[in-house]
């Protein structure tokens, strides 16, 4: 039994931009699909899409790469808020991660937002993960 699917989530992205894997494959959850989606449109992801394999949801994404093909744009990625320890922080707490050229992804009362986002619209919450 998994205890942290979105910890898994990040682990697969971050390990197959390490081995410079394009493709990843997933179980499928509301929460994943729009963490997914805030980092393709941060441009760490190139695309993300919904599969089924009978019963099962599946969440399909691919790795963005740089031009070149050979250095992935996600150079790391790391999990705030875990299920043992939640970490929650107002507006004026959100951390800016590698002085701005990172995202973090918030859980708020405004749905799963960037850090921009919620600096923007004033509000905090659980501090997802973070991403550079």
């Amino acid at each position: 039994m998994m205890t942290d699917p979105i910890a898994d989530m990040l682990t697969r992205i971050r390990n197959a931009a390490r081995v410079r894997k394009t493709k990843i494959s997933l179980p499928s959850s509301r929460l994943k699909v729009r963490i997914a989606e805030l980092l393709r449109d941060e441009g760490f992801l190139s695309s993300v899409s919904e599969t089924t394999d009978g019963p099962r949801q599946l969440l399909e994404l691919e790795v963005k790469y740089l031009p070149n093909g050979t250095q992935p744009v996600l150079h790391g990625v790391r999990r705030e808020s875990k299920p043992g320890q939640r970490v929650y922080v107002s507006y004026t707490e959100i951390p800016r991660v590698q002085s701005g050229q990172g995202v973090a992804i918030l859980s708020t009362s405004k749905g799963v937002i960037t850090d921009r986002q919620a600096r923007k619209q004033k509000v905090g919450g659980e501090l997802i993960c973070a991403v550079w």
